[in-house]
């Protein structure tokens, strides 16, 4: 836990130092595993620490001590306009593998801002329990707290048993979330001071109605500002109606200003569908389509850094007229009679879980991987009782090999971080592909991992026993019934 004391100016450099000290130990093992690449490509680490004990690193403590304090020259920032890159975020996008996506300085001054859209004050105490390589904790809640000079209060790891306790003691006014934190707050056990605290606004996305209104009726009238953004992306929305279950509403003056459109999209294809004259379709109310967004002068795409294809991969052309270029969200949303737009899913090569965006591209190599197991095609399927997708993988073994449930187990669990595991296989003989060879998900996803209905063998993740287990009729409803916990 890192609060800023109150004797002390908010987000002073003499407290940030501070606490980037203290977390600077676990992250130090993390780069000395890839420490000898870096070195290949002759790449500086510097790290904020008195002693360096790894060859290949450099203090940076005692040169900050040398840092005059005086303000940075002018010349020195003459260069540097609203549009110069600010940060690196990687992020998975809806394409490939994971990416440094460009945020320029004109779009982290907005993101900073949002925030006080919301309502944030200066007299605010802001806690994040959200990492701080994700856009959202960076750069809504540690850059909108910076920009309000409100105080915030840092928690390393969310932890729901702790998170209320953590609220009262620290005198907590605004929280930050993603959907899953929320769901775990309302998934621990009743207490007589749940409703004993002084958070007046949440800010974030991802919450479902029925968590949105069961954390509303346990813990209080809190003021939920849902919002919808991606890291890359030129456009963002927020529910400031407060309207259950929606990101936003449709405006005319966000439209005119920022102009984006839902558009018909073939999940099969997985691009939008066109008219005889080669232009995009828009939705009517009530149906699902894609979000496509202008790229402008106002709302420019930055891309990825040193990947121009993937770059080229998130643009449409010729989208409503020629010569136009749209940014490709790779959402789907829909909106109501009342102009409320509510997102439904995520299409392409990642889906969500655990709060985390999950590439299956990257979970498909790393499946690969063992000598036992041909080919792996990803994806995500809805659980009841569950925000997202959990993952799952269609798997083809290798002649005169077996499925090792034991060696898998191991495998993904030193490969793959917690929310990219997948916790179902299904084994086939062949895995069904498109004229052009694309792995198809569609009929896959609506299968899930039934098996009532699925004659394939199916294994679950069973972290108990460390190894895949057979999902037998009784443990899968025994995860419906919210038993066998995913």
């Amino acid at each position: 836990m890192f609060p800023f004391p109150q004797n002390e100016a908010p987000l002073s450099l003499s407290y940030i130092f501070r606490m980037l000290k203290t977390l600077h130990i676990e992250l130090q093992d993390s780069v000395e595993e890839v420490l000898p690449a870096l070195r290949e490509q002759g790449i500086s680490v510097y790290i904020l620490t008195d002693h360096v004990t790894a060859e290949g690193m450099e203090s940076l403590t005692d040169k900050i001590a040398q840092a005059s304090d005086e303000p940075i020259p002018a010349d020195l920032r003459a260069n540097i306009t609203f549009s110069s890159p600010a940060v690196y975020i990687y992020t998975s996008g809806t394409t490939g593998l994971p990416k440094a996506a460009v945020i320029a300085q004109r779009r982290l001054w907005a993101m900073s801002f949002f925030p006080s859209v919301c309502g944030l004050k200066s007299d605010d105490v802001v806690y994040i329990c959200l990492p701080l390589y994700h856009s959202a904790g960076f750069t809504l809640g540690f850059g909108g707290a910076i920009e309000r000079g409100a105080t915030v209060v840092v928690k390393s790891k969310f932890s729901s048993s702790q998170f209320w306790d953590d609220c009262r003691k620290y005198n907590v006014t605004v929280i930050q979330y993603i959907g899953e934190t929320m769901r775990y707050l309302c998934n621990t056990p009743k207490r007589v001071s749940d409703q004993v605290h002084n958070v007046r606004m949440a800010i974030g996305n991802g919450i479902r109605p029925e968590v949105w209104r069961t954390f509303i009726s346990r813990f209080g009238n809190v003021d939920i500002k849902e919002f919808y953004g991606s890291t890359e992306g030129t456009l963002g929305f927020l529910n400031y109606a407060g309207k259950i279950g929606a990101v936003g509403r449709v405006n005319y003056f966000h439209k005119k200003t920022y102009p984006y459109a839902l558009v018909k999209f073939d999940q099969e294809q997985e691009e939008p569908v066109r008219n005889a004259e080669g232009f995009c379709i828009e939705v009517v109310k009530g149906e699902t389509g894609l979000l496509v967004a202008k790229i402008t002068q106002k709302a420019q795409f930055g891309g990825y850094a040193r990947d121009p294809k993937q770059t080229e991969k998130k643009k449409l052309y010729n989208v409503f007229e020629k010569g136009d270029v749209y940014f490709n969200s790779g959402d789907l949303f829909r909106t109501d009679h009342e102009n409320f737009i509510y997102f439904q899913d995520r299409v392409g090569d990642t889906f969500r879980w655990k709060g985390e965006n999950v590439s299956t591209n990257e979970v498909s190599d790393i499946l690969t991987m063992p000598t036992s197991i041909e080919e792996a095609n990803v994806y995500g399927v809805t659980v009841q009782g569950y925000e997202g997708r959990t993952g799952m993988a269609t798997i083809t073994l290798k002649k005169d090999h077996q499925f090792e449930p034991d060696a898998i187990f191991s495998h993904v669990t030193t490969y793959l971080p917690s929310y990219a595991r997948p916790r179902f296989i299904r084994i086939q003989d062949c895995l069904a592909v498109t004229c052009t060879f694309k792995q198809l998900k569609g009929k896959l996803v609506e299968e899930g991992f039934n098996p009532a209905v699925i004659t394939d063998p199916l294994f679950v993740l069973h972290e108990t026993v460390k190894s895949y287990r057979p999902l037998t009729r009784d443990t899968y409803q025994s995860i419906l019934d919210g038993h066998f916990r995913l």
